[in-house]
């Protein structure tokens, strides 16, 4: 898989930028450089002016890619569920059996996110820790219902789809395969919040992985 990423430009819908940041070094630099600042110091006390300062760009340079912060945290997240995508579609496309790959695709979408090395300037695990804090700031606005009509969270619904389509492969009878599945995906970055977080409200652990918790609900929900 990483030497089909390699050559794999990650698509992001070109309404959420003014540039596409992948077409230039300092777009780049913008999108590398935000991921960890964000993580530094909250997407709250991130200005375009404090990523100016520690690229050594001006303020202004960085509004000819993104017109708000808001859209600069709708194309990370649109981004790492583009990348989460095509992970899912290559890890779950040669096995046959619709629980196995139920199985394959809940470990995707809920365990512990390593660095990818093909996407040099996007580190993958820090950009996770920036989703499992912030990914509901970009959903939770008064501009949701527009930004849905633009294409703006396609990408996300993809990825929850192509878990409906395997739980209704496991299932054909199961009557809520849409929330299990939204459940799943945006769950999981919930648990592992609480896990780092609000210990003493969840079972996952050093132990007990949210990918573990996931995978065991919708065992005993689908067999039923």
């Amino acid at each position: 898989m990483n030497t089909v990423l390699t050559h794999l430009k990650i698509q992001v819908n070109e309404k959420i930028y003014v540039k596409d940041p992948e077409t230039s070094a300092l777009g780049k630099k913008i999108i590398q450089e935000s991921i960890f600042l964000i993580d530094e110091i909250g997407f709250e006390d991130f200005t375009f002016k404090k990523l100016g300062e520690k690229i050594g760009s001006n303020e202004s340079s960085l509004y000819r890619y993104f017109e708000s912060k808001h859209k600069l945290l709708v194309y990370l997240s649109s981004w790492y569920w583009g990348w989460m995508e095509y992970r899912l579609a290559f890890s779950t496309s040669n096995i046959t059996d619709p629980m196995e790959r139920l199985k394959r695709a809940i470990t995707i979408v809920t365990e512990k996110v390593e660095d990818d090395s093909t996407t040099i300037h996007i580190n993958e695990a820090v950009l996770n820790r920036i989703i499992i804090v912030q990914f509901t700031k970009t959903l939770l606005t008064k501009e949701v219902d527009e930004e849905n009509k633009e294409g703006f969270f396609l990408v996300y619904k993809r990825v929850i789809n192509r878990i409906i389509d395997i739980i209704q492969e496991v299932n054909p009878n199961y009557a809520y395969a849409k929330s299990l599945a939204s459940s799943i995906v945006e769950g999981a970055l919930h648990q592992h919040f609480l896990k780092d977080h609000l210990k003493t409200i969840t079972n996952c652990d050093e132990n007990h992985s949210p990918t573990q918790f996931y995978i065991d609900l919708v065992q005993k929900t689908l067999s039923k």
